[in-house]
């Protein structure tokens, strides 16, 4: 059991904290989700199905998503340009999982805004 602990404390070797900070955060789990849904999808696309998120947010999330190899991105050289995105095999893999995560929000969404509510937050 101590060897699985030492893991978490190892702050540049925790799988925890390297990689599901960065699905974790509030943006790209559902970046991906969206992506998903598409084949490929281009900036604005993705940016009108969100629609709260700001485009230097999403312009972030896409590059952060691309360099740990969950998405592709392709620029066609045309004016104006035009890149589409799409996930990766990598990001099919986690795909499942984060449905499942999804699924389990829907159904726990109402008690535990309901909990906030009576803890005061």
């Amino acid at each position: 059991m101590k060897n699985n602990l030492e893991i978490y404390a190892d702050v540049d070797n925790c799988p925890i904290r390297n990689v599901l900070d960065r699905i974790g955060d509030k943006w790209s789990m559902l970046v991906l989700l969206v992506l998903n849904e598409s084949d490929v999808l281009r900036f604005n696309e993705i940016h009108k199905v969100i629609g709260s998120i700001s485009q230097k947010m999403l312009s972030t999330t896409l590059k952060n998503l691309e360099a740990d190899g969950l998405i592709e991105r392709e620029v066609y050289p045309v004016i104006p340009p035009k890149v589409e995105y799409r996930l990766t095999a990598r990001a099919e893999s986690l795909i499942p999982h984060l449905l499942s995560l999804a699924e389990w929000a829907k159904d726990n969404f109402i008690p535990i805004k309901q909990s906030r509510e009576r803890f005061g937050s």
